[in-house]
Formats: structure tokens, C-alpha cells, sequence
């Protein structure tokens, strides 16, 4: 008889065990029998039981042994990512049913990209504050990994730039316009300079952030219309603890969205150089479910849609960030 697909699932629900995906999982992370069951605090003959099950349960052969332990076979390679997947899940669930016992209130599950975090990082805090006992798991992810949590269904709100594409059933709320800049230590040279040329900046340092975001193309762009091609550092990030040093150290500058680097600015860490012409990106907000938000998340998207959030990201007092000169 042919093995299909609805076999195998009423096999799994009537016969499989939340424990089996543990023990392949760690398996598959470990490789080895021994230390999974000293992890998971098992028996070894017990982890090698259940692993037997597993594969009887599968009809197919999930590791193969060699001298140092077990390696995962195709056919278990390819079921670890949904392996993962339902553990995950499991781990979510358990989340939620452990804040309803400590608050209450529920829990919000929010992806931000780092810029977006930079923007809602004090009304977090303020709703924090306010409604304690509504929990929000924070986690960052950017691009494609934002719109594959939603796909998954792993987050009810997204903090992110506008998708080219709107996933279905969602909506995108607008929350803050943005542009590219260009950035240096406070101390540079050009950051007080209201006169400069074009090869002036072809001959600085620049640091470049990775290909694929916006702030690199409009760099690429930019530097192309230089009369020189400039330098360029080594190191290619978009990490803020090293861009700043490496902007502070090196005298170099670079080009970023202005909601990543506006905190480093308002601070005197950094400085935004005057640029002739101004260079408009897609603005930042809050991706959300057209209906069927939960309680805990329409009241944490009411908080940061209601005047919390401003240009600078710090409440609801709005001040201007000037091009330093």
C-alpha cells in the first residue's frame, strides 16, 4: 500500500508525541544519542526507543550512525525546518498561557526592524508603563523574515518601511516619512561646514551598509556622479554600535535612513551633513490585520497610533532634528 500524505498525519496525531519532535530535534542538534538524553534529561535507552518509534512511525530511516554519533539523513533534513516549526508554536502557546496566569491581559507578539524599533523604542516603553499587565514580545527580523513571520502566523503586528507588496488581509498604517542622509561624528569637518563640493566628498572614507536596502542604492547612485570614486572601509554593517565607532574613529562617513541614525544625532554622537538635494524613502509604520486583531493587540496598536510616536520616536513631544552646519 502507498504511503500518503493523510496516512501519515492521522499516524501523528493519533500516535505521535509532543516529546518525539523534542528528541529529534536535539538529536539533529547535537548528534548524538547520549548527549540528547543527558539534555533532555532521558534515558539513553529511552531516547533511543523513541527515536525507533519516530522512524516506524514514518516508515523512513531520520539518522545514520557513525564513529562520533548520528547524522540526519535527506528525509530529516528536510523535516527539521517544520520540526522546528511546531516546537516553536508549542513554545508560543506556552507564552501565552503562562501571561494570562502572571497578568491577565494577554500578550502581543511584535517584529520590528531595527529602524522601526529606533522609532517605537519609548512609546514601548510608555505602554509598558501604562498597561503592565499586557505582555510584548519583542523581536527583530528584517525584509523577507518579517513578511514570512506573518505568513506563519508568528506575530500580530509588524513595525517595519512599506512593503512593495501588502500581504493579504493586512493593512499598512503610515506612522513617520523618512529620508536617506548622510552621516558623521560630531567632530568632522564637514558636519559644520556650510560650503563644500562634490570632491570633497569623493575624498573621505566612506562606510558602506550591505547591498539590497535602499540607503546602499541610493549610495551607489550617489557616488557614481562623483568625480572620483571614493574609499570605502573594509567593513560593510548596518550594525549601530559599529557604524558609530567606526564613524568616530576613522572620520568616515556614510549614508543611512534618517530613523536609524536620529537617536545618535539628538545625543551629539553624530552629525548629518547638508545635502543639496533631499532623498525621500518609503515611510515607516505599522503593519496590522484588516480584523480579527486580539484585544492586548488593538490596544497596543491604539497606543502607538495615537500621537505616541513623532519623528524623533520619543512621545508625544515633537522636536526638529536640524542638518548639522
Amino acid at each position: 500500500m502507498n504511503l500518503t500524505a493523510s496516512t501519515l498525519l492521522n499516524r501523528l496525531l493519533t500516535r505521535g508525541k509532543f516529546r518525539h519532535i523534542q528528541v529529534l530535534l536535539k538529536i539533529a542538534e547535537l548528534g548524538s544519542v547520549q548527549r540528547t538524553a543527558d539534555a533532555i534529561g532521558l534515558t539513553q535507552s529511552s531516547v533511543t526507543q523513541a527515536l525507533a518509534y519516530i522512524e516506524r512511525l514514518l516508515e523512513a530511516q531520520l539518522f545514520t550512525r557513525h564513529a562520533r554519533g548520528v547524522r540526519p539523513t535527506t528525509t530529516c533534513l528536510e523535516l527539521l525546518p517544520v520540526a522546528r516549526q511546531v516546537m516553536q508554536g508549542l513554545v508560543e502557546g506556552a507564552e501565552v498561557i503562562a501571561s494570562r496566569h502572571r497578568h491577565g491581559q494577554g500578550t502581543v507578539r511584535l517584529v520590528t526592524s531595527v529602524a522601526a524599533l529606533n522609532m517605537l523604542t519609548d512609546a514601548l516603553l510608555q505602554f509598558s508603563q501604562r498597561l503592565p499587565s499586557i505582555e510584548v514580545h519583542v523581536r527583530e527580523a528584517e525584509g523577507e523574515d518579517q513578511l514570512l513571520a506573518i505568513a506563519r502566523q508568528e506575530v500580530d503586528l509588524v513595525a517595519c518601511r512599506r512593503p512593495s507588496a501588502i500581504p493579504e488581509r493586512w493593512q499598512f498604517l503610515p506612522l513617520l516619512e523618512d529620508e536617506v542622509v548622510i552621516v558623521c561624528s560630531a567632530d568632522h569637518p564637514l558636519a559644520r561646514s556650510r560650503r563644500f563640493d562634490e570632491a570633497s566628498l569623493a575624498a573621505q572614507l566612506w562606510v558602506m551598509v550591505p547591498s539590497g536596502t535602499t540607503a546602499r542604492e541610493r549610495f551607489d547612485e550617489f557616488v557614481s556622479k562623483l568625480p572620483a570614486m571614493p574609499r570605502t572601509h573594509s567593513l560593510i554593517t548596518r550594525n549601530a554600535t559599529l557604524l558609530v565607532r567606526l564613524l568616530q574613529q576613522r572620520g568616515a562617513l556614510t549614508m543611512l535612513p534618517l530613523s536609524f541614525v536620529r537617536d545618535f544625532v539628538q545625543q551629539g554622537e553624530l552629525a548629518l551633513v547638508k545635502m543639496r538635494d533631499t532623498q525621500p524613502m518609503l515611510p515607516m509604520g505599522l503593519l496590522h490585520q484588516e480584523s480579527g486583531m486580539s484585544e492586548a493587540t488593538t490596544k497596543l496598536f491604539d497606543f502607538l497610533t495615537r500621537g505616541r510616536i513623532d519623528r524623533g520616536g520619543r512621545g508625544r513631544t515633537r522636536r526638529k532634528v536640524s542638518h548639522a552646519d
